[in-house]
């Protein structure tokens, strides 16, 4: 099993922080709108980026930004969680944006930090405030041994946005904004009812997990996942295991150089480093067990992940934000929803599973130009 495992884990996703200078040509397009205040041309434009810095016609002695951890009352157990935000004390009315990573195996509120901060730093009719939340057995929140499920992780987004005592339970016409299955788990609560959020956001959206998008889900197979994900967990094998797979360095660099990073020359070693100590806290492996053989996937089948933005047609606007050099089988997910009922918006930058580490300005951008549509 071990060998199995070991053979066929270049698909794992990760995160990552940027820094970069480069110029590229992103093409923008859209599918269509059903919303009056969302007009959209389709174009193409030259964004050159040689610096993370930002210079906007704001004062920026009015900007904020602090972090804080919040605890999740789950069944029998009390999680921190951490959480970041970024806001704009100007006078002038505020909204409020969730942020949530994407779910990887050094997932990190650290991958939207840059996007955060660009957007609350521009100048507008509307105070923009951030919130960017750690996932539970992710980032720099605690990792319990839960039975981790696209369920429990609903469960969370869940309670994390109804509880009063959450870092944004006060917040009203919400903007969800996330990234690969944070993305997709999002539409599934919003569809279900579950959450009533004024907009989604999907960057890069994915619902199937490393190992069942390339090898498919059958008895043998599935079998096989309970298999790894049960040594996976197991309290010595587990972390000789999971440190052959994912906690090491050069694990974490082929991934980024494969598919987390479209521009291998953006992945530092700095990078690396961060992420590899994620990898080494406490109860990591847990989330990448279930991530890794599905277990985290909101759905089964690209027919079903369609259905769940169909189920938001005509209720609230959805941007969906794909990339232009994502990996083969996520690219083919992303552009299913370029025609799709209930994406309001479609459009494409540059990166593969983290545009918006990689490329975070790019990212800011059309986010917030989703986001003045919304005033």
């Amino acid at each position: 099993m071990a060998s199995f495992a070991i053979s066929h884990l270049s698909s794992v996703s990760s995160s990552s922080s940027l820094y970069f200078n480069i110029g590229t040509k992103i093409r923008t397009s859209t599918s269509f709108s059903r919303y009056p205040n969302l007009t959209l041309k389709t174009k193409s434009l030259t964004v050159k980026a040689s610096s993370t810095s930002l210079d906007y016609a704001v004062d920026k002695s009015s900007v904020s930004s602090k972090t804080g951890d919040w605890q999740w009352k789950f069944k029998d157990n009390s999680i921190k969680i951490h959480y970041e935000e970024h806001g704009n004390d100007s006078n002038g009315p505020s909204k409020n944006i969730l942020m949530m990573p994407t779910i990887s195996d050094v997932s990190t509120v650290e991958e939207w930090r840059l996007v955060a901060k660009d957007i609350v730093e521009r100048s507008g009719n509307v105070n923009w405030r951030t919130t960017i939340v750690d996932w539970p057995g992710l980032g720099y929140s605690d990792r319990p041994k839960l039975d981790y499920n696209a369920d429990v992780m609903e469960s969370f987004l869940v309670d994390l946005i109804l509880a009063q005592d959450s870092p944004i339970s006060s917040s009203e016409d919400l903007v969800i904004v996330g990234g690969g299955h944070a993305a997709t788990l999002a539409i599934r609560a919003a569809k279900k009812g579950l959450v009533k959020p004024t907009a989604i956001a999907a960057v890069a959206p994915t619902w199937s997990g490393p190992l069942p998008i390339v090898f498919g889900r059958d008895s043998k197979t599935e079998s096989r996942y309970g298999l790894l994900r049960e040594t996976l967990r197991a309290p010595a094998v587990g972390w000789m295991m999971y440190n052959m797979l994912v906690s090491n360095k050069k694990s974490i660099q082929s991934q980024y150089n494969s598919h987390v990073y479209a521009d291998s020359t953006n992945v530092t070693p700095a990078i690396i480093e961060s992420r590899y100590e994620l990898t080494k806290q406490n109860g990591a492996r847990y989330v990448p067990a279930a991530f890794l053989t599905g277990l985290l996937d909101p759905v089964k089948t690209r027919e079903e992940f369609l259905e769940l933005f169909e189920g938001l047609e005509g209720k609230l606007p959805v941007l969906v934000v794909s990339t232009s050099g994502a990996p083969r089988r996520s690219k083919a997910e992303m552009e299913a929803l370029r025609e799709a009922k209930g994406v309001s918006k479609f459009v494409e930058v540059p990166g593969a599973l983290l545009p918006h580490e990689e490329y975070p300005t790019v990212v800011a951008k059309e986010l917030y130009g989703f986001l003045q549509n919304l005033i």
